[in-house]
C-alpha cells in the first residue's frame, strides 16, 4: 500500500507493516487524538496516534533502523486509550504511563501476536528487545521523541515543512544513537523542544481542555456512566457515550466554547519536566550540546 505522511512523504508499505496497520487494533488509533482533548478547543490540531505511530516507523526506516525496530516503532503506542494522556489525568498517573502498563496486554492479543508470528517475530521480542533508535531516556533524542516534537509543532502552526526537512537533513544514527551533525541543528531542536513544552503542552487553552475533559470523564466514571473499558475503544466511542447524557453533553459543549476559561487560574495538571540535550557528531566524536555550550 502507498502511504503518504505529512512529514516524511509517500512510502510503499508492505509485509508485516501493512498487515499490522490493517489490523483492527491498530486502525483504532486513527480515532485517538495525539493531543488528548486539545482538538476540542483547537479543531485544527487533529493529528492522531495512528499518524504518529506510522511516522515513528518511517523515521526509523529513514535512519536505517532494522525491520524489527521499525515494527517496534509502529507498535509502540498501540495501547493508548481514548484521548491519549487524558486518562492519566483522570486516574492521577503523574508519570503519564497508563498506556505503558497495558502495552504487553495489547501486544499479546491474538490479532497482533499472530501477525508478528506469521512474519517471524514474537510479542516477547518486541516487549523485551533493545531499540535504541526508537526510545531513549531524556535528555536524549530518539525517533519517538523527535516525531512527536516535529508533528505536534507542525500541526500547531509553530513549524514549517521546510524547517522540518532542513533539520532532518542533519540527523543520523551513530553507534545506535540518534545524533545531529551540526551545532546549529542541535541548538535548533533544543529550542523547538522548549517551544513544544511552553507553547503546546503548557499552553493555557490546551491545559484547560485536558483538565476539564478529565474532570468530566472522572465524574462519569464515578457514576458508572462510563466504564474504564470504554477508554480502550477510542475518542469517538467515548464522545458518543457522552452525547447520550444531556448533562454531560452540556459540559462537553462548555469545554468546546471555553465559556468558563480563565487564563489567570492555574491548571491542576502537573506535566513531567522535559528537556533535551542533543548529541552532536563532529569529526568522529560525539558531544552533548551542553558540553559545547559549557
Amino acid at each position: 500500500m502507498l502511504y503518504s505522511d505529512i512529514l516524511y512523504g509517500s512510502h510503499e508499505i508492505t509485509g508485516v507493516f501493512e498487515t499490522l496497520i490493517q489490523s483492527s487494533l491498530f486502525q483504532r488509533l486513527q480515532f485517538i487524538h495525539q493531543g488528548g482533548a486539545i482538538f476540542l478547543v483547537n479543531p485544527q490540531i487533529r493529528h492522531t496516534r495512528f499518524e504518529h505511530s506510522v511516522g515513528v516507523m518511517l523515521l526509523i526506516r529513514q535512519l536505517g533502523g532494522s525491520e524489527k525496530e521499525q515494527v517496534a516503532g509502529l507498535l509502540h503506542d498501540l495501547s493508548h486509550t481514548a484521548f491519549s494522556h487524558v486518562i492519566d489525568y483522570v486516574l492521577s498517573h503523574q508519570e503519564e504511563d497508563f498506556h505503558e502498563k497495558w502495552f504487553a496486554y495489547f501486544l499479546r492479543q491474538p490479532e497482533i501476536s499472530s501477525i508478528l508470528e506469521a512474519y517471524g517475530y514474537t510479542a516477547d521480542e518486541i516487549l523485551t528487545g533493545s531499540f535504541p533508535i526508537l526510545e531513549q531516556p531524556l535528555p536524549h533524542l530518539c525517533a519517538d521523541r523527535l516525531d512527536y516534537t516535529l508533528r505536534d509543532l507542525y500541526w500547531a502552526g509553530l513549524l514549517t515543512f521546510k524547517e522540518i526537512h532542513t533539520f532532518l537533513e542533519n540527523v543520523m544514527v551513530y553507534k545506535n544513537r540518534m545524533v545531529v551533525t551540526s551545532l546549529a541543528a542541535a541548538r535548533w531542536i533544543k529550542e523547538k523542544y522548549t517551544v513544544l513544552n511552553q507553547e503546546y503542552f503548557q499552553k493555557k487553552e490546551h491545559l484547560y481542555a485536558n483538565q476539564k475533559l478529565a474532570e468530566l470523564l472522572r465524574e462519569l466514571l464515578e457514576h458508572n456512566f462510563l466504564l474504564e473499558d470504554d477508554f480502550f475503544q477510542n475518542d469517538t466511542h467515548v464522545i458518543n457515550l457522552i452525547e447520550f447524557s444531556l448533562h454531560a453533553r452540556m459540559k462537553l459543549d462548555k469545554i468546546r466554547s471555553m465559556s468558563d476559561f480563565n487564563p489567570i487560574v492555574p491548571s491542576n495538571i502537573i506535566l513531567k519536566k522535559r528537556e533535551i540535550d542533543p548529541e552532536i557528531l563532529e569529526h568522529g566524536r560525539v558531544y552533548r550540546l551542553s558540553e559545547r555550550q559549557g
